[in-house]
């Protein structure tokens, strides 16, 4: 549970101990309060008003109700108050904390993180919004209401979090400060000097950061991965996504959403974006997605912050947007280190799958219809559907809508990621989504199986991806078809392979012989693995099987269209 949230108040409570990466979370609430904005008057700082510390406490005390109804333990160990900035510099600091404990009771008292702690527990909260095999390796900057940090950090799954020995480099320019700061510098020549200065401060930072060789390589060839986390560049977020090539954006999820630098730096069209959003919330109410009147009120100064930033580190290439902040991050440093090492999108899917050891059978299959890269014949699958990470929560999630009507089984495995039951799994990039999305439904018959408006959604979905990854997205939904049709249960029985997968890429496939594709042996077990007298898979079994898999190679399917479009042939060998 989490909640109430100002820009840096925030109250944890743990219902059980932490036995998973994915973390789900029961309930959260947000209070819309900015604790920098109500200690400023006319540009003065002043205590925080009795009548904002009112509104705080009523609403914690509202959540500590809450906590009670979900039954949560009222131990030290179950929770926890966390204060940051805003608290830790209030004028009346001391007094506030005092009426939340005094309001509250025993054991609801509040942790004031020190400012080294900060940067290290916003640091693992990005660090648990990303998953997959490569982990995290870039930069990283957390734009806050009085102040912005900035580092550089290196996370793989199952090693130790890499950053700075300095921590992170803070400076006085979170959204709501360079907004008062900007209100404050009227006239260009002032505003001009202000970029100036702060441009400099950046590329002394990242003097000062030292990155290792590992990142100064990425600099001299593809550029830096720039991680961002903090509301308003959230709200920044939202603004490139609802103005993304592909519109409506299908992935209504701040975290994971990535762009190129040109997009990011482009700050003038999201500046216009913001105007028009708060145009648009007088008149007719509503706005942008997720962007309020106040984080649009904020975009000039995040703009102004961003073309500093681009203009002192000109080697960031692409800008990946991060939900995990400091609640996530206390979170995250909670949990077990080999707890920590797991893959968010596979943990999220294990519970989804009938047993460990069935699933892990399933990723063999999968892989295993993969061909691997043959340089003789230049060919490869895409690296991102190779990704055994992925491939094992696809495992994982097999058999989730069986049950379903073919039609009801498609559109709920297809709004699985996006709007489903795994929505809300931290740590999955925009591009897993897609992927996984197209695979699963797929999986339950594809474009034919999908009513409108749905067919719409998948068509948004696939045009975040290449033709490649599209049409081998597809491939492998055929191939979990498959898989489903030889385990119906959804699991082996016995330990039992009925069936084995076997790719390679070949000469002398399509209609004449003259076109290089997938040759992927099939190899049954007797009696479709001996663990049933009758044999469920049967010679008709593996005549639809062997029809639908050589299907999808055919011209017909090639994704883009049947002369120009990609596609692959496929030819399955039987081998009992």
């Amino acid at each position: 549970m989490a909640g109430p949230g100002t820009d840096q108040l925030y109250a944890l409570v743990d219902m059980a101990p932490p036995t998973t990466r994915s973390l789900p979370t029961v309930y959260q609430s947000r209070l819309g309060i900015s604790l920098y904005d109500a200690q400023y008057a006319d540009g003065q700082k002043v205590p925080i008003p009795r009548d904002t510390i009112a509104t705080i406490l009523s609403e914690l005390k509202r959540f500590k109700q809450t906590s009670l109804d979900f039954g949560v333990p009222q131990q030290p160990e179950n929770i926890r108050i966390l204060a940051t900035e805003a608290t830790r510099n209030a004028i009346n600091s001391s007094e506030f904390i005092g009426d939340i404990e005094k309001a509250l009771g025993e054991p609801w008292k509040v942790n004031i993180l020190a400012k080294e702690d900060e940067g290290r527990i916003g640091a693992l909260g990005v660090v648990s919004s990303v998953g997959g095999s490569d982990g995290l390796q870039g930069l990283m900057m957390d734009l806050g209401g009085g102040s912005t940090q900035i580092t550089w950090l290196i996370a793989r799954p199952g090693e130790p979090m890499q950053t700075t020995p300095l921590g992170s480099i803070s400076f006085p320019y979170g959204a709501a400060a360079m907004t008062r700061l900007l209100e404050d510098t009227s006239s260009n020549s002032a505003r001009v000097g202000l970029c100036s200065k702060i441009v400099e401060q950046f590329k002394d930072a990242y003097q000062q950061l030292s990155l290792p060789h590992e990142l100064l390589r990425k600099t001299k060839s593809h550029g830096l991965t720039l991680y961002l986390s903090g509301g308003g560049f959230r709200g920044w977020g939202y603004l490139l996504m609802s103005s993304h090539r592909v519109r409506p954006y299908p992935i209504p999820i701040i975290n994971g959403f990535s762009v190129p630098v040109k997009d990011f730096k482009n700050t003038s069209h999201v500046s216009d974006l913001a105007s028009k959003s708060l145009t648009d919330r007088d008149k007719e109410g509503l706005g942008v997605f997720r962007v309020s009147k106040r984080r649009a009120a904020q975009v000039p100064a995040v703009s102004f912050l961003i073309d500093a930033l681009i203009e002192a580190i000109p080697v960031i290439s692409e800008v990946r947007f991060c939900q995990g902040g400091v609640r996530e991050g206390w979170l995250f440093d909670t949990l077990p280190s080999h707890i920590r090492a797991q893959d968010p999108l596979v943990a999220a899917s294990a519970r989804y799958s009938h047993d460990a050891q069935s699933s892990k059978h399933f990723t063999e299959l999968l892989i295993g219809a993969l061909p691997p890269d043959c340089p003789i014949l230049d060919r490869r699958a895409p690296n991102t559907l190779k990704d055994p990470l992925l491939l094992r929560a696809f495992a994982n999630l097999l058999f989730l809508q069986q049950g379903h009507s073919r039609e009801g089984a498609a559109v709920t495995a297809l709004h699985l990621l996006v709007t489903g039951q795994l929505a809300s799994a931290h740590g999955i990039d925009h591009e897993q989504r897609a992927l996984l999305s197209l695979m699963l439904g797929q999986r339950w018959g594809g474009a034919g199986n999908l009513p409108a408006p749905n067919n719409e959604i998948r068509t948004r979905l696939e045009a975040l991806l290449t033709q490649q990854e599209i049409w081998w997205a597809r491939y492998l939904g055929v191939i979990g078809t498959c898989i489903g049709d030889v385990y119906p249960a959804g699991r082996m029985r016995g330990g039992m392979r009925r069936i084995v997968f076997e790719a390679r890429w070949g000469e002398g496939l399509g209609k004449k012989g003259n076109m290089q594709g997938v040759i992927l042996k099939l190899a049954v077990a007797p009696d479709g693995g001996m663990d049933n007298a009758n044999g469920l898979v049967t010679k008709e079994l593996v005549a639809e099987v062997v029809e639908r898999l050589e299907e999808i190679g055919k011209k017909k399917n090639r994704v883009g269209g049947k002369e120009y479009g990609y596609g692959v042939p496929v030819r399955v060998d039987v081998q009992r």
